[in-house]
């Protein structure tokens, strides 16, 4: 298993190319299902999840043709071509849907287009539970018939699916994204309440249009959706990745360096960049992205509540932390999306942070340094905590079980190490 070694204290200089954002990238290419025309996607990030994507259209046959592969990565990445009108299976099997949630989102499509499918019920990451009930009833509402049996959700709509009106109780980006492909195939008007406003959906959407899909509310909490017959294929480019763009972010915050993050747009992370101002970072637009330094003054403590978007994003809260583990004074974050999302907190402790946890709460208090250790990534956002919490300490840190980290930031120890990071990963 591979393993990140940093020898971490050297202020980050340079640039660094923002790729495409995974979280839009896998909704994207299940919606590729909704049409038997081509669907070319750009600025795709080369990353597992991606991958076990592919994989699982593969196997439903799904003709997946990659044309190009752009120079250095990042702002630009790959070109993927998906064909669905050979589709042969409707069935996505638990051998891979298990190894990510979000292949629960051929759900919506499969019934919509083809009036039947069978999906795992998902697996995923360990942050805590993420049902997929909420998807099932926003199908139901639109006509679909459903029967849980053997760990398998069996979805029928024989007729095709009808326009409804769907309220989620509480914000699901998944959910959201699944019946948004879904309705653009029912037969008449659907209105989704309550809808995610994620960039990530607002992508979805721009991409279904592009299709040829009728959707209007886009970037707002009530999506309506006149139904067409079938949509065509488009050419579309991913929009850029926040959260990593947030994560270098921090990473030149942290190291007290001056990084330009290419591809980089505020109006994506406004709520991030907010934080990170308040605690003394400089960030400010320039030609091609955004200038993230910290050249003088201490980082000042800070207080962040995680909220659906446009609030804090809970994909940010652990890199948050390690900024406030080196800040002047007390900071306070509390999670309210997910439970089980303090997991990155023994291994920053066992680097010398202060952090107690009260419930949804920690409370951080500011220590001078933190130093190098052993420690174990457990999710992907928390990996990437560690990589952050290495940069700035003293000595040396190994972080184990990096996999997760392959899962969400493309060449990670590349665009590291052209800033100035003491970076390797060890196979073994």
């Amino acid at each position: 298993m591979d393993k990140i070694v940093i020898r971490g204290g050297k202020p980050l200089n340079g640039v660094i190319a923002i790729g495409g954002a995974k979280n839009a990238s896998l909704p994207l290419m299940a919606a590729s299902l909704l049409t038997d025309d081509v669907l070319r996607l750009s600025n795709l990030p080369h990353l597992a999840d991606i991958s076990t994507m592919a994989h699982l259209m593969s196997e439903m046959g799904v003709s997946i043709s990659m044309e190009g592969d752009a120079p250095g990565g990042g702002h630009m990445g790959r070109v993927f071509a998906l064909d669905s009108s050979g589709l042969s299976e409707t069935t996505a099997p638990y051998e891979l849907v298990r190894r990510m949630r979000a292949s629960v989102l051929v759900l919506g499509p499969l019934v919509a287009k083809h009036g039947h499918a069978r999906v795992s019920l998902p697996g995923g990451c360990a942050i805590g539970t993420r049902p997929v009930d909420l998807h099932l009833k926003a199908l139901e509402a639109l006509g679909a018939e459903i029967e849980l049996s053997e760990g398998y959700v069996e979805a029928k709509a024989p007729n095709g699916l009808v326009g409804g009106h769907v309220l989620f109780p509480v914000v699901t980006v998944g959910g959201t994204e699944n019946i948004l492909m879904a309705a653009c195939l029912a037969k008449g008007e659907s209105v989704i309440g309550n809808a995610a406003r994620e960039p990530e959906v607002i992508d979805l959407a721009h991409c279904l249009v592009a299709m040829g899909a009728r959707i209007e509310g886009i970037g707002t909490d009530t999506l309506k959706v006149q139904g067409v017959e079938s949509l065509h294929g488009a050419d579309y480019a991913v929009v850029v990745d926040r959260i990593e763009m947030g994560s270098y972010a921090v990473a030149a915050a942290v190291t007290g360096g001056d990084v330009v993050l290419k591809g980089g747009r505020i109006d994506l992370i406004e709520a991030v960049v907010d934080v990170m101002r308040r605690a003394g970072v400089d960030i400010e637009e320039v030609e091609g992205g955004l200038r993230v330094s910290r050249k003088n003054g201490a980082i000042k403590g800070f207080d962040v509540m995680t909220e659906p978007y446009p609030g804090f994003p809970t994909d940010m809260q652990a890199q948050m932390m390690v900024l406030a583990s080196v800040a002047e004074g007390a900071s306070m974050i509390t999670e309210t999306i997910f439970e089980n999302r303090f997991m990155h907190v023994p291994e920053l402790v066992r680097m010398g942070a202060d952090i107690n946890v009260h419930g949804r709460s920690a409370i951080v208090r500011g220590v001078e340094k933190l130093s190098g250790a052993q420690v174990m990534a457990t999710d992907l956002r928390a990996s990437s905590s560690l990589v952050l919490a290495a940069l700035m300490a003293e000595g040396e840190t190994v972080i184990n079980r990096v996999y997760h980290l392959d899962r969400g930031y493309e060449r990670l120890e590349e665009k590291l190490a052209a800033c100035g990071a003491q970076i390797e990963r060890v196979r073994e």
